[in-house]
């Protein structure tokens, strides 16, 4: 059996792989940083001596822990709809991606949170530092340092499971395959491109985590510890 490979019909269509792969990152990125911030709070809220914020925290980290994306997605894409509320696929990826990744930072958070030394908190208290102080630069930030490869990590996985949000018609880097693909008949030859791309992708995430690691913990950039 021979195998016939033609990659040049497929490149020729290589401006809607660099569309694909802006809106990839576009989605990446909005989901990270909403889903930073949704991680921190979260995380404080399940360390919190407040019942009602520990429940809820924990009710939606396992809702969306023990779910997949595919369904959280159509959940919000449908939910949405039924409300009457119209968003573009774009919006609706962006708003499941970050509630999924929310989650799943909180645990990672909440995990830096608990790793911080009872012993050093009460030092900050005993200096006279307020409470935002203190989860500011004795608990949060630190915290944050200790988590922070496993944060980029999460963030990395995020990145490739945006290739679900195909499925609503999120014109991102599968869904341009998906097309791509059907018009010229090279299913083997587009994917392994689109491979090809989410490895480059990877990389270039991962080298920025680790630029912005360098620039955010100066420490472990004197120590040599690895980001």
């Amino acid at each position: 059996m021979k195998l016939n490979l033609d990659f040049g019909v497929v490149l020729e269509r290589w401006p809607a792989f660099l569309d694909g792969a802006v809106m990839t990152l576009q989605l990446a990125v909005i989901a990270t940083l909403l889903g930073a911030a949704i991680g921190a709070v979260g995380a404080v809220c399940r360390r919190s001596r407040n019942r009602l914020a520990a429940g809820i925290s924990d009710i939606y980290v396992e809702t969306i822990r023990n779910t997949p994306l595919l369904v959280q997605i159509f959940l919000v894409y449908f939910g949405l709809a039924s409300m009457g509320l119209k968003f573009s696929a774009f919006t609706v990826a962006a708003v499941a991606l970050t509630i999924n990744v929310g989650a799943y930072t909180t645990e990672i958070m909440r995990a830096g949170f608990d790793s911080i030394p009872r012993g050093q908190i009460e030092a900050a208290e005993g200096l006279a530092l307020s409470r935002l102080q203190i989860y500011w630069h004795v608990v949060l930030w630190p915290a944050v340092e200790r988590v922070y490869p496993a944060l980029t990590s999460q963030f990395v996985l995020l990145m490739l499971a945006s290739s679900v949000t195909s499925q609503i018609s999120a014109e991102e880097l599968t869904a341009v395959a998906n097309y791509i693909q059907s018009d010229t008949y090279r299913a083997f030859e587009t994917y392994i491109l689109v491979a090809i791309a989410y490895i480059a992708l990877s990389l270039i995430m991962r080298t920025g985590f680790w630029a912005l690691g360098l620039v955010l913990f100066p420490r472990r950039r004197r120590l040599g510890t690895p980001l």
